[in-house]
């Protein structure tokens, strides 16, 4: 599984990298996780609103933080 958080280096982007990280431990899952920062390569996965959250190539959230329930249920499915 390849997952990557998509924003700057603010604060709600750092805080969905580290709960993404965070689910991806507890689960145990074989996953890759990235940030990507380059607002270039963010707006091609057509996400205008930060942070954001692609598995697998596909985004899954913009422009919020899920809860790290949520997001392990988005990750285990």
């Amino acid at each position: 599984m390849e997952i990557k958080v998509l924003g700057t280096a603010c604060s709600k982007c750092k805080s969905l990298e580290k709960i993404t990280l965070e689910a991806v431990n507890e689960l145990g899952l074989n996953a890759t996780v990235t940030k990507e920062e380059d607002i270039i390569k963010i707006m091609q996965y057509g996400v205008m609103r930060t942070p954001g959250l692609v598995i697998d190539e596909k985004v899954v959230i913009s422009g919020r933080i899920p809860s790290l329930k949520e997001l392990k249920s988005m990750l285990t499915q």
